[in-house]
């Protein structure tokens, strides 16, 4: 509850919640607002995965504990069927066969250290495990479940096809299994458990392997999925096969349509693929959600995990958002959850992160909060061969973007390794084991499979006492943004099948994938990024339920990193939205054709523009581009690829920003439709220079909220707010160099223009106008810790020298050798020497 205090201020610190040990089981867990709410408290969850099933019992404390001494809040464990299950085929939940199978256990364990757990029973579980995790004898007992993919060959990662009814029904019953313990031990019922995730990754092992699943029945349901939507003659001429002819039906589709069907034909099929797949991985986990509501599982947020990053990179992640958002979007206390691994936050990658976060919530309602089931913790050895080492600052890094984008719950995957147990019965593959990484597992986790801490744990603890320190505040936060939106389509990430022959689709997919999303060389999201513009996104195909879905012409500039390909109702939407007065920023090559190959221009001819001519890079051809006078003199600068554009409407003011040099031709357009509309077109890879992006933002009414100046590429800076007007200010230092900068928020110097020595790669979050008993924490230089309380403020110092502006009307106190004086133009400033390191500050108000 917030209380009022004697400076009519109103104060959050009664409701900070405690961390760690100090937790108790609460009576309900929400999602509300975008916010997780723990006994109707607004938290952020700090867990870690320990797998009790890869651990003696008598190590199960020590494991937990590490965890709690941690600072986190919750522990995650899977739960996996081909433990659980016996050689007899009966389910062991208890450890009445096997101390490996006490997962009632491990919950009371958890939930006397005062643990919440985020429940993870698959059936699919991944985590090295043989089969995913899936019972050896579930393969053998519903050959049919064995997906065919392109040609009918099986692909070479076993999975299983989840309609399949065998599969499903074992599947449900092992749920009817494990669902009434979870339930029994759920937090409105005393016990720990806050959430339960359903599946794991799915549709991951298809795309990866591009096995599309094509049995005779999933083919049949195709079938009956077409003539819905296009009637069977549409079929036909949509496909080249008729969906009532089966056998040939079948063939037709397995052959990708590249045995005499034409190119529009092949990319509709493809297309049209990966679409009924969404639907089919909806059906599957929305019944999932449904056997563990019929088994007692209810009243606790429902969690579905996406998978998709890839080589250190996340520009394949949206794909999960593709595959799985119609299992979540818009279903109630259901949300997603990132599952990432990325290496080291640098500069070349953190706009993925931060583009993965905002491409999740774009499709989420307006209850679902962002949350990470699979957060990267560790130092990155995973094949145990020294291949690469993850420096400790990168999940702290990681940590700071996240939660100041809105994540409220973050576990940690790796938190401890462990063993592999050996199978019930062997299965002579060479170790007989229950996974495949050998005996130990999770050698690169924080807490090692034999239980020692490696050089990444205390990293982990000190981001989770940085979270802690203003949980308070940042778990009713929401991030501020600049006036722009970066375009999110998810059509242009159902890209996960092309049969090997299909050329025109192997092409086309190319293309796509150039251009979308972050943009050409991700320099669209990482200009935006790195040149200081916060953003969130926005679903351009119209499905989502977000409250920000629609696009307002009086709202923000939406930025859309644009392929050859943009289907044609989202070229309407965006006519419709320049027509209407709205701005856009076009980066990437203009869209001229649909989703199935053939010609679509409805965006082009709005804008008045057609495309001359386009100029590829080459080893013998450097096509280069040079700004015009709107913006200071910029040297010439090649490019990968330019298009030559047009002015087909005399009615728009037009005026060239970029043109090619060899012809003098535009390659970027600035457009102003007679409605006053307006539309920069950027048809090359313009390098990642920042001032000319700010520029073409400039152009377009875009001005960044927050300045840091004296910077250098690599920090990074934005705000956090709640609805009394208390704030956090993130920075983030991603750079491999230290930072010396002031910060201006809305054109006013923060901290009174305090000089902020930032190290490499390292954050800080920062108090602005926070209410505390007996008056306003204006502001501070350096975090909050996580014992402030009432109307003591305690703020971690730092190794530098630092200061707070108090507004009370109390006497004000201070610890140590800090120097507490009447503030100029008022109020009471609190200054620190430096070199204090972590050690608190203890400010009083008495």
């Amino acid at each position: 509850m917030t209380t009022p205090d004697t400076a009519g201020h109103r104060t959050a610190q009664t409701e900070q919640p405690t961390t760690g040990a100090g937790l108790e089981p609460s009576p309900s867990v929400r999602l509300e607002r975008r916010r997780l709410l723990v006994n109707g408290v607004p938290r952020i969850l700090m867990a870690g995965e320990v797998h009790y099933f890869r651990l003696h019992r008598a190590d199960w404390a020590d494991r937990l504990d590490k965890l709690v001494a941690a600072g986190c809040t919750a522990v995650a464990s899977y739960m996996p069927w081909l433990i659980h299950e016996t050689a007899s085929g009966e389910i062991d939940l208890n450890g009445d066969t096997s101390e490996y199978r006490d997962l009632g256990g491990f919950l009371e364990l958890a939930a006397e250290r005062g643990l919440l757990v985020i429940a993870r029973p698959g059936p699919f579980i991944m985590a090295e495990l043989k089969n995913e995790g899936i019972p050896f004898r579930v393969y053998r007992d519903h050959p049919r479940a064995r997906p065919l993919g392109w040609d009918g060959e099986r692909g070479p990662t076993e999975t299983l096809d989840y309609l399949e009814p065998g599969y499903l029904a074992d599947a449900e019953r092992w749920y009817a299994s494990v669902m009434p313990l979870l339930a029994e031990h759920l937090v409105t019922r005393g016990g720990p458990v806050a959430a339960v995730q359903l599946d794991n990754e799915v549709g991951m092992l298809s795309w990866i392997t591009n096995t599309p699943e094509m049995t005779d029945r999933t083919l049949g349901e195709l079938a009956t999925w077409a003539v819905e939507r296009f009637g069977r003659e549409g079929a036909i001429e949509r496909y080249g096969a008729d969906p009532a002819e089966t056998g040939t039906w079948a063939a037709w589709w397995r052959a990708g349509a590249t045995q005499g069907g034409s190119e529009a034909q092949q990319l509709a099929l493809h297309h049209d693929l990966g679409a009924h797949h969404r639907d089919r991985y909806a059906a599957y986990l929305l019944r999932l959600r449904e056997v563990a509501q019929e088994h007692g599982v209810d009243g606790v947020p429902f969690l579905v995990n996406l998978h998709g990053t890839s080589e250190g990179r996340g520009r394949t992640y949206p794909i999960a958002i593709s595959q799985l958002s119609k299992s979540y979007a818009g279903i109630p206390q259901t949300t997603s959850g990132s599952d990432h691994y990325i290496g080291e936050l640098t500069v070349e990658n953190v706009a993925d992160l931060y583009v993965m976060n905002a491409f999740m919530a774009a499709v989420h309602d307006a209850d679902q909060p962002l949350t990470s089931l699979e957060f990267e913790a560790g130092t990155g050895d995973y094949g145990e061969d020294l291949s690469r080492l993850v420096s400790p600052e990168s999940t702290d890094l990681k940590t700071r973007l996240c939660v100041a984008q809105g994540n409220r719950l973050i576990n940690y995957y790796l938190f401890a390794g462990g063993h592999n147990p050996l199978l019930d019965e062997p299965v002579g593959d060479g170790n007989d084991r229950i996974a495949f990484t050998g005996e130990r597992h999770g050698f690169a986790a924080p807490v090692d499979p034999e239980g020692r801490l490696s050089s990444t744990y205390d990293a982990l603890a000190g981001a989770v006492r940085s979270v802690a320190g203003v949980e308070h505040l940042l778990a009713g936060m929401d991030e501020e943004y600049d006036d722009v939106v970066l375009g999110f389509v998810p059509d242009h990430y159902l890209t996960e099948y092309c049969h090997p022959a299909a050329a025109g689709r192997r092409a086309l997919v190319g293309e796509v994938e150039r251009f979308r999303g972050m943009g050409p060389r991700d320099i669209l999201a990482r200009a935006l990024l790195l040149g200081g513009f916060t953003f969130n996104a926005v679903d351009l195909s119209g499905a989502s339920t977000s409250a920000g879905s629609d696009l307002d012409p009086a709202g923000p500039v939406v930025a859309l990193a644009s392929p050859p390909v943009l289907s044609r109702p989202v070229q309407e939407r965006l006519a419709a939205f320049v027509g209407a007065g709205g701005r856009l920023l076009l980066h990437g090559v203009v869209p001229l054709l649909d989703e199935d190959g053939t010609p679509c221009t409805v965006l082009a001819d709005a804008l008045g523009l057609a495309v001359t001519g386009t100029v590829e890079g080459g080893v013998d051809r450097f096509p280069s581009v040079r700004a015009t006078d709107w913006i200071e003199q910029q040297a010439e600068v090649r490019t990968g690829f330019l298009q030559r554009l047009r002015s087909t409407d005399e009615a728009n003011q037009v005026v060239p920003l970029v043109v090619d040099v060899t012809e003098d031709v535009p390659a970027s357009l600035d457009v102003t439709l007679p409605g006053g509309g307006r539309a920069v077109v950027l048809a090359c890879d313009y390098p990642c220079h920042l001032p000319f992006w700010q520029g073409v933002l400039g152009r377009l009414g875009v001005e960044r909220r927050i300045v840091t100046e004296g910077a250098s590429p690599g920090l990074l800076a934005t705000t956090t707010k709640d609805e009394a007007g208390q704030r956090v200010v993130h920075l983030l230092n991603v750079a491999p160099h230290a930072q010396a900068f002031t910060v201006r928020i809305d054109g006013e110097p923060f901290a009174d223009g305090f000089r902020f020595e930032l190290a490499a790669r390292s954050g800080l979050m920062l108090p602005l106008a926070v209410n505390v008993q007996g008056g306003v924490l204006r502001w501070a230089t350096a975090e909050l810790d996580s014992a402030s309380d009432g109307s003591t403020v305690v703020i971690r110092r730092g190794a530098g020298p630092g200061r707070a502006l108090l507004e009370t009307g109390r006497d004000v106190t201070a610890d140590h050798d800090a120097v507490v004086s009447p503030a100029e133009g008022g109020g009471v400033l609190v200054s620190w020497r430096g070199g204090a390191g972590d050690e608190p500050l203890r400010i009083r108000l008495t």
